[in-house]
Order: C-alpha cells, then structure tokens, then sequence
C-alpha cells in the first residue's frame, strides 16, 4: 500500500506542475501578444467612420442603407398577403378540430 501511496502523490505532483506550468506558458503568451499588438495599433491604426449628419435627410436621396419606398412598398405588400394566406389556412384546421 505504501508503494500506491507514493505514486498517486507523485502523479499528483506531476499533475500539478504541469498545470502551473500551462497556466505561465500561456499567460506569457497573452502578454507577449498584448505586447506585439499594442505596437502594431500605434503604427497601423484602425481607420475611423465619419458619421454622416442625418438632419438635413429630406435633401438626400436614398442611399445604400436606407431602403427605397417601391422596397418598403413590395414587402409590406407581401407581407399582408401571407398573413392573409394563413389566417385563411389557420380558421379552416379550427373549424375541422370542432
């Protein structure tokens, strides 16, 4: 029993280094990452969006973004008659389950 004894500590000894030394391993990477990325942010910065000024939206077209009322029109449209189609299909299985 002693000899058991003596792996399962060694085992338990090996377990736990490995362990500690996983958790370094990888936390040196992080900030040696952390470390390589901050340098490369100062010299190859994100470029910035400028944000456009939505006040003065009667004068504009319509964009890429904003969708075209023969757009908003078309789905409205189908939508109305989908909701048709299975209010219709939905009233008639209740009428057969009575």
């Amino acid at each position: 029993m002693n000899n058991m004894e003596q792996q399962f500590i060694e085992a338990g000894t090996l377990m736990l280094a490995g362990m500690v030394f996983v958790f370094a391993f990888l936390s040196l990477l992080i900030l040696f990452i952390n470390t390589v990325l901050s340098k490369l942010a100062d010299k190859f910065p994100d470029p910035v969006k400028s944000s456009t000024n939505r006040s003065n939206k009667k004068n504009k077209k319509a964009t890429n973004s904003e969708l075209s009322p023969a757009i908003v029109a078309a789905i409205s449209g189908a939508v109305t008659r989908y909701r048709q189609q299975h209010s219709q299909q939905s009233s008639a299985k209740n009428k057969l389950k009575k």
